[in-house]
């Protein structure tokens, strides 16, 4: 029996989608490439408008286990603010996270297919790897950061100059950790780059880093090489980077396309996640973004079905431009050193900015 709906990607987005779908009655597929679910680069924090919605989709927060985030915490150089968040938001691996929303999406009627690799979306159907041709009404896009063949994502041109990379490496828990970071999320400023830093479930901690490839290219490319580097000249970067396991290989990913938005579609196909916008990352409103696309598509689906992807996606792209705009003018200030320092200064003087930063940079349901 042919579904009503195909959903690529069991990743937030997709999962979420799925759950909406199925609860609304439709026959959902869900393509997953990975066999077993892992744990992505980044991601993983949840604003309070994201575990509203996460409770929206029938998972209560508190069965959630993550690490409760209150306080957001700037370095640049010698300074450092920090500042109550305006409600506590929560930090998640991106394996626990995507597990109970992947057990959510089967529990609601989603068929769930692994090992499934959509390669192409062609003529309203999706080509995988093995050759198979998988046909529906509509189709749900939520492949995630890496770009999907035939969906160009184009960043700015001054990235073009200098391409985005994310990096992640995992710092295993320990009672030095708990007192250094506790429940802030920390970001660390340097030139060319910042690093995102917060404990998670078991109190280990994630770090991830966007950062220009010039500056990446002066290490030799060896992202250790990296990481040694800003924590020599980054004490406070360097003291938490002593806890590190080493031993294990740092993960990476190229050319993000931060500040990307897609603003068309054709009939059918929704676009959601990073495959509908990219939000500069120290906005930590990635899983809000998949989540709110995810929400704004299965109400858009449920109305008009096949037919409301392009008004959809035109009016998933007007909401995110403000927020995007804002997360970017920050990131690029921060990113600079003759700003950073400014930035983190202003944030100590001045909290209630923070606060509306944090609340400015969140996706609105619309």
């Amino acid at each position: 029996m042919k579904p009503d709906a195909i959903v690529v990607g069991a990743g937030p987005a997709g999962a979420a989608a799925a759950i909406g779908l199925a609860r609304a009655g439709a026959k959902i597929v869900l393509l997953e490439r990975a066999r077993e679910t892992g744990d992505a680069l980044c991601g993983g924090f949840l604003s309070w408008q994201s575990l509203a919605r996460i409770e929206a989709l029938g998972i209560a927060p508190d069965t959630l286990g993550g690490q409760m985030i209150r306080s957001v915490r700037l370095f640049a150089g010698k300074r450092r603010s920090e500042t109550a968040l305006p409600k506590a938001a929560m930090a998640i691996s991106r394996h626990r996270l995507d597990t109970l929303l992947q057990a959510a999406a089967v529990a609601a009627g989603a068929g769930l297919e692994r090992g499934v690799h959509a390669t192409a979306i062609e003529s309203g159907a999706v080509q995988t790897r093995d050759g198979a041709t998988l046909s529906a009404s509509s189709l749900f896009l939520a492949a995630g950061k890496h770009g999907f063949r035939g969906f160009p994502r184009e960043p700015a041109a001054w990235q073009q100059r200098d391409p985005v990379m994310g990096l992640r490496l995992r710092l295993p828990p320990g009672a030095a950790l708990d007192r250094l970071v506790g429940d802030a999320v920390e970001l660390h400023l340097f030139d060319h780059g910042y690093a995102g830093l917060v404990r998670q479930e078991g109190g280990s901690a994630n770090l991830c880093l966007a950062v220009h490839k010039s500056r990446l290219d002066a290490t030799g490319g060896q992202p250790a090489a990296l990481l040694r580097a800003l924590g020599d000249a980054h004490p406070m970067l360097g003291e938490r980077l002593a806890h590190a396991d080493w031993g294990p290989n740092i993960d990476a990913i190229g050319h993000v396309p931060y500040g990307w938005r897609a603003h068309d579609t054709t009939r059918g196909l929704f676009r959601l996640g990073d495959q509908a916008g990219v939000i500069p990352s120290l906005a930590g409103e990635g899983m809000g973004l998949a989540l709110a696309s995810a929400e704004a598509a299965v109400t858009a689906w449920r109305h008009k079905g096949a037919d409301a992807a392009p008004d959809f996606q035109h009016r998933l792209a007007a909401r995110m431009r403000r927020p995007f705009a804002i997360a970017n003018l920050v990131w690029r200030a921060g990113e600079n050193p003759l700003t950073a320092g400014v930035v983190t200064s202003a944030s100590a003087r001045l909290p209630a900015l923070v606060r509306w930063v944090s609340e400015a940079t969140r996706i609105r349901g619309g």
